[in-house]
């Protein structure tokens, strides 16, 4: 069985002194954060009140401490961090929708979406200064004649019709979907994108310190020179340890792919996460609408939202692990509808790659 593996031990060799010292910087207010956890359960109200305040204190504290890191690593792009102030609440109510335990499978898919439509937005929707495009589309209304209307868009073509989607399997793949029906809805020639999938997954017997990430060769499908020279976009819901995507790329670099561009989405990254792979990838940019502060020790992030993948897919028998035929099927008739001409995408790169 053909097998790419990376340890952790070799992403953190990326990391600048300085990356380290400011991620044990922010361990150490993540732990007096944890400390104050136990007074909200509090039965005195007067103490939930003290723990409250303190707890908005100590994310301000790591909010701040995280625009100062990521001011020093201008390819890492955080929506709260970029937006007018105006449109911060937005973003922060969705990111907490879908932290709640209490938000099903259904709205959880439906923020997922809004939030990529919002990372798009973020990547290729602001650029000052371009042409427009003139789309007509044709209406409903027939009487007294067929009717048309003309509307005018940012023309981004050069920017988004080059684009090949990268689905780290799984959790990865309804995002890679809305991520690739924005890119076909913006571009003035319905561009649906090529897509390659990979099948990696990381050793979750391990903790964060000594972490393997395991890329199965022989179940992924995917054409080297279909890669080459394109814009590759990834879209993960969340980022924790940066171990998937730089495997991933790093296995392309040394295969002979050079990229264009590379792109990577989430809803939620990690600090370490995003540190990791902007300093492992060059010419990587990293777009995410929140960012979290820490990882426990099983590589978790915290405050986090769980299985991202187990959240947007329910959860597999450990023993009959869907395969991606069986995922897309599971998502119902109303996704395979929407989503239809990336369906067809992903269900001719499976069947074509002669595995």
């Amino acid at each position: 069985m053909s097998k790419v593996v990376l340890k952790a031990e070799d992403l953190d060799g990326y990391l600048s002194a300085a990356d380290k010292e400011y991620l044990f910087r922010m361990d150490r207010i993540y732990e007096t954060v944890m400390k104050t956890f136990s007074r909200l359960s509090s039965g005195l109200q007067a103490e939930r009140r003290d723990a409250e305040d303190t707890l908005i204190a100590l994310y301000n504290e790591m909010g701040s401490l995280m625009q100062e890191i990521c001011r020093e690593a201008p390819h890492i792009h955080v929506y709260s961090f970029l937006t007018p102030q105006e449109s911060h609440p937005e973003a922060s109510r969705l990111i907490a929708k879908l932290r709640d335990v209490r938000t099903g499978n259904q709205e959880f898919v439906y923020y997922i979406q809004r939030a990529y439509e919002m990372l798009f937005k973020l990547a290729w929707g602001g650029t000052p200064g371009v042409n427009k495009n003139y789309l007509i589309a044709k209406t409903p209304v027939t009487v007294p004649v067929q009717n048309y209307a003309v509307h005018k868009i940012t023309n981004i073509d050069d920017k988004i019709e080059n684009t090949v989607m990268c689905v780290m399997l799984r959790g990865a793949l309804l995002p890679s979907m809305i991520m690739s029906k924005e890119i076909e809805e913006y571009s003035s020639h319905a561009y649906v994108t090529p897509f390659a999938l990979f099948r990696i997954r990381r050793d979750d017997t391990k903790k964060e310190i000594n972490m393997e990430y395991i890329l199965d060769l022989d179940r992924s499908y995917f054409s080297l020179e279909a890669l080459d020279g394109k814009d590759l976009v990834f879209a993960d819901p969340m980022n924790a340890t940066g171990g998937s995507l730089v495997t991933v790329v790093k296995y392309l670099l040394d295969a002979g792919v050079k990229p264009r561009s590379i792109l990577f989405f989430n809803a939620i990254a990690a600090l370490k996460g995003a540190l990791r792979v902007v300093r492992a990838l060059d010419h990587c940019e990293v777009y995410t609408l929140w960012m979290d502060p820490v990882l426990n020790d099983q590589a978790y992030i915290m405050p986090g939202l769980g299985d991202a993948g187990d959240r947007i897919n329910g959860r597999d028998a450990e023993s009959n692990p869907r395969n991606i035929i069986q995922l897309i099927a599971d998502y119902g008739d109303n996704i395979a509808r929407l989503y239809r001409a990336q369906l067809k995408e992903i269900e001719d790169t499976v069947l074509n790659t002669g595995k």
